[in-house]
């Protein structure tokens, strides 16, 4: 993988962790925002419409996958440097 390929997955491992804390720790105001006029994204968060747990149990996930992603690109990068 390229420099910039490993930078991309970072920026992708980053917004999954980010996201995940925000549904993980206000999945109601979260979700809200993203509701109504929202670019085509409502259809993203009407399963977790009026449904905390599921958002916060899908944040988890979401943290976890962004963690693992970020993980892998550690080892490639840094024996570069």
């Amino acid at each position: 993988m390229t420099l910039w390929t490993h930078r991309a997955a970072e920026m992708a491992a980053t917004f999954m962790i980010g996201d995940g804390l925000l549904g993980l720790l206000q999945p109601e105001r979260h979700v809200a925002l993203w509701q109504e006029r929202a670019a085509g994204a409502e259809w993203l968060v009407r399963p977790f419409v009026g449904r905390p747990g599921l958002r916060r149990a899908y944040a988890a996930v979401q943290i976890a996958a962004g963690l693992a992603l970020a993980a892998r690109q550690r080892s490639d990068v840094t024996e570069r440097s």
